[in-house]
């Protein structure tokens, strides 16, 4: 089978090489993947800036959807046939997150799925919604299960309550649809009066250009009558969050997820216990979470928003298209 290894760090040393397809023992499953998506954490993998000491040669990328071609012994949940998505943490079933259960990690220190096959174990996998494409599914591993637990896992976010999205990228377009399935309001900030615009027909109820209000944290405040959003998708980093505490209202909740703008610490803890503020760090979620999400795209019938779909051997194109940042939604490989 062909797959591509990360042997020395940058998109362009990314190598496509002949491997061995692998057969699957007890307990395991074998999937041809039939499509990819990328998240900004493979981006950051690829060029060695997420981890420089990671264990190489390394398939990268954890968002993967395909077909199960063979069913190891034991295994009671898959059959051939079946359609499949990757969980981007194998071992984290349920309940709350343990090293142990977040050690082993898809792309990042266990080998992802930008190959043609490869064996999962039998807890590693979910059934595919019966209402998306093989390239649609492959959207929903990190970056749908990622908003999901933001708004409705740890802190369940209420009809009428509002949530303010950072950007367009996959996890913010993620957090607008579900929220607007769920009946929340929902504010949507970009550089790109665009992309804003086509955030409007995702169903967000407010927009604001951030490069054409700076203090973009005042606006919110204004939408909201004073009082601040309920809930912020933070995926900034350290130069939003200090807006962010200015734009959520008193005992609102926060959840951090990127660092877009960097990790330098800027937070006044002040502004934490003034406003009783919860701050949750949001590491993408649990088999049981991503179950309970599929269901939820199910009933709602929710498309995720692809932005371009490459061929996967083109997988460095692709990557540079999300190095170039004029995405909206997800960037998908088909196999």
């Amino acid at each position: 089978m062909k797959a591509f290894e990360i042997q020395e760090f940058g998109i362009d040393k990314l190598a496509l090489v002949d491997r061995e397809t692998p057969r699957p023992g007890p307990g395991e499953v074998l999937v041809r993947l039939k499509a990819a998506s990328l998240n900004y954490r493979d981006y950051l993998v690829v060029g060695g800036a997420y981890n420089p000491n990671l264990k190489r040669p390394l398939v990268p990328l954890s968002d993967g959807a395909g077909v199960v071609e063979e069913a190891g012994p034991g295994v009671t949940h898959f059959k051939k046939g079946d359609r499949v998505m990757s969980c981007f943490f194998p071992a984290w079933l349920d309940g709350p997150p343990t090293p142990e259960t977040v050690k082993p990690a898809l792309g990042g220190n266990v080998d992802g799925v930008l190959r043609e096959h490869a064996v999962f174990r039998e807890d590693g996998l979910v059934h595919t919604p019966k209402n998306l494409s093989d390239e649609e599914a492959a959207t929903l591993p990190c970056a749908g299960l990622t908003a999901w637990h933001a708004l409705f896992e740890n802190i369940l976010a209420q009809p009428g309550e509002t949530v303010l999205l950072q950007g367009t990228g996959g996890v913010s377009i993620f957090g607008l649809q579900f929220a607007h399935a769920a009946g929340l309001r929902t504010i949507v900030t970009s550089s790109s009066d665009q992309k804003l615009e086509r955030a409007r027909k995702l169903g967000a109820d407010e927009v604001i250009n951030y490069k054409k209000t700076p203090e973009w944290d005042e606006e919110v405040r204004k939408l909201t009558a004073g009082q601040g959003v309920d809930h912020v998708i933070e995926v900034g980093g350290s130069d939003t969050i200090p807006r962010s505490l200015n734009a959520i209202r008193m005992q609102g909740t926060i959840s951090v997820i990127g660092i877009l703008s960097g990790v330098e610490p800027t937070i006044s803890p002040s502004r934490i216990l003034q406003k009783s503020v919860r701050v949750q760090g949001i590491y993408v979620g649990s088999q049981a979470m991503f179950k309970r999400m599929n269901h939820a795209v199910e009933f709602h019938k929710i498309k995720p928003v692809i932005d371009q779909v490459f061929p996967w051997t083109e997988a460095k194109e692709a990557l540079r298209h999300m190095e170039s940042q004029r995405h909206f939604g997800k960037i998908c490989l088909k196999f």
